[in-house]
């Protein structure tokens, strides 16, 4: 067995804290398994999306109590560096996954003992309620112990800054440079005067605030149906659905109580097929109107409607669009900023102009999105990936937030004889068919992340002048930066005023993704439906000379 390696095992059983994780490691060492000693110590995980991501295992390469233990030791350097008191304090949260209340722990233990006062979340709870938590406190800092919607094998780190906000470069390498040399930390525990549990008045103004805003007067007929997919969103989702007047909403049962196992469904994720199939039957059985979704950590929505007797699920841009509809028409000062990203559709930036409201194209990511109103203020901000911010108090995506505020919009069109369906009829045909969709390569095990650069190498070294029969009008490296965007690993091909494609590698799995819109301008003599046909035909042309030009 390679003795460098060997080394690196052995330093780490030193000081890993886990008994059972030293067991497993030395196992695999008197067994001499190089293979998967080498899948764990082969590379370290890094902040990618605002923190850490990863397989729940002993070793440097996956969520374990020694990474989290680093991990928290370089934030408390990196709150030293940018001179943030250790007094202001910093929010600690956690859902409801295996190894979360563990992980949750150590980072307890680590602040406390570094002299960082703890304001701890009292239960599993959905991660905008600690980017809001950062804000109302006035802390130094965030941090969520969650892996979101991954797989079940899967926890991570999220940090927030200051503002609230995921943190973005240079913070994130500081935290991880720090994290790699930190060395024994004291630990501290929850009976020093430095901790604090964030008290229930602090979560009632958050529920108080979102109620009231999209509060239905004299309460809600429409039906709907609730699952939090196994998540920690159920307890604060259907309070804030009986508070804003939204009383007639059944829940889906079987995944209604957190579970990190997630045993009905193998991807927690509302974007992935058949993750809302138990919520639209029950939904059928309650003859509700609407499905909504909440993500395992609440941050993100998926919703579903009904539609000629089935069910119709929305895709991220759609409901972003429909959120816009409402959103938009309260905004009238100049300070009032929307965004969305580049893979996300050109369709907000089109309802924005309508509305002379500002509008802010930025990188993927809501720790983008959320810095881009600069010295104005995010009124709206979505990304296709069903992450959507209604309201600047939060400082992330929140899915809770979003849920009652696509409800209160489907409430108001119920009244007039209308559905969301028939909104977003009325909005493509003032603005233009816009037909989305994605592909995605997933590369796991240790060669995954050189076979998805591998395909983004050839796409910049070799690009097609063609996709889907039609000219790709400009080529864009955005590793060279864009239009005023800091560079980004990914590629962009313009379709003429077509379309576009943007091929990226995932920022929080081992997957490559391909987004691609095609656009039909709006035409009262042409059919709605037709216009939808030939998009989605292009669409499909596009998609199909992707899948051949994706593969490693």
């Amino acid at each position: 067995m390679n003795p460098e390696l060997i080394r690196h095992v052995e330093e780490w059983i030193t000081n890993d804290p886990d008994e059972g994780d030293r067991s497993t490691l030395r196992q695999l060492l008197d067994e001499g398994n190089e293979d998967e000693l080498n899948r764990r110590f082969a590379s370290h995980l890094s902040f990618g999306t605002a923190g850490l991501r990863g397989p729940v295992m002993a070793g440097p390469a996956g969520m374990n109590r020694y990474t989290v233990r680093r991990a928290t030791q370089g934030v408390v350097a990196w709150l030293q560096e940018i001179g943030v008191e250790p007094s202001r304090g910093v929010v600690v949260g956690r859902d409801a996954r295996h190894g979360s209340e563990k992980f949750n722990d150590e980072v307890v233990a680590v602040l406390l003992g570094a002299g960082v006062t703890v304001h701890e979340m009292p239960r599993p709870l959905p991660t905008p309620l600690v980017a809001y938590g950062v804000k109302a406190l006035r802390a130094g800092a965030g941090i969520m112990i969650t892996a979101s919607h991954n797989p079940p094998r899967d926890n991570g780190y999220k940090l927030f800054g200051p503002d609230g906000r995921q943190i973005i470069a240079p913070n994130d390498a500081i935290v991880e440079r720090y994290a790699r040399d930190a060395g024994t930390p004291v630990l501290g525990d929850r009976s020093s005067k430095l901790h604090h549990v964030v008290a229930e008045k602090v979560l009632d103004a958050y529920r108080e605030h979102f109620v009231g805003r999209f509060r239905v007067a004299g309460g809600s007929g429409l039906r709907i149906t609730y699952t939090p997919l196994h998540g920690v969103g159920g307890e604060i989702m259907t309070a804030l659905f009986e508070g804003a007047g939204f009383r007639s909403v059944a829940v889906v049962e079987r995944q209604f109580a957190p579970d990190g196992r997630f045993p009905t469904l193998p991807f927690p994720n509302p974007e992935e097929p058949g993750a809302l199939d138990l919520a639209m039957s029950r939904a059928s059985e309650t003859s509700s109107s609407l499905v909504i979704a909440n993500d395992p950590d609440a941050d993100r929505l998926g919703v579903a409607v009904r539609d000629d007797g089935g069910w119709r699920t929305l895709r991220g841009d759609e409901i972003g669009w429909l959120l816009a509809s409402a959103l938009l028409e309260g905004m009238t000062d100049e300070r009032d900023v929307v965004a969305t990203t580049i893979v996300s559709s050109t369709m907000l930036e089109e309802m924005a102009k309508s509305a002379n409201v500002r509008f802010v194209a930025t990188l993927t990511g809501f720790k983008w999105i959320s810095r881009a109103a600069g010295d104005g203020v995010l009124r709206f901000g979505y990304e296709e990936a069903l992450g959507f911010a209604v309201d600047p108090l939060v400082g992330d995506k929140d899915g809770m937030s979003a849920a009652l505020a696509i409800c209160h919009l489907a409430h108001e069109l119920s009244r007039q004889g209308k559905s969301l369906l028939d909104r977003l009829d009325e909005i493509e045909r003032r603005f233009g068919v816009h037909a989305g969709g994605q592909l995605s390569l997933r590369a796991e095990g240790p060669t995954g992340a050189v076979a998805i650069r591998g395909v983004v190498e050839r796409l910049r070294a070799d690009p097609p002048s063609k996709l889907g029969g039609l000219a790709v009008s400009e080529f864009v490296d955005l590793a060279k930066g864009w239009n005023g965007l800091s560079p980004t690993d990914g590629v962009l091909f313009q379709l003429g005023s077509l379309g576009r494609v943007v091929v990226r590698p995932s920022g929080t799995e081992p997957k490559l993704k391909a987004y691609m819109e095609i656009k039909a301008r709006p035409d009262e003599a042409v059919p709605l439906s037709q216009h939808r046909a030939v998009a989605a035909a292009q669409l499909g042309a596009v998609r199909d000379d992707l899948a051949m030009l994706l593969q490693p």
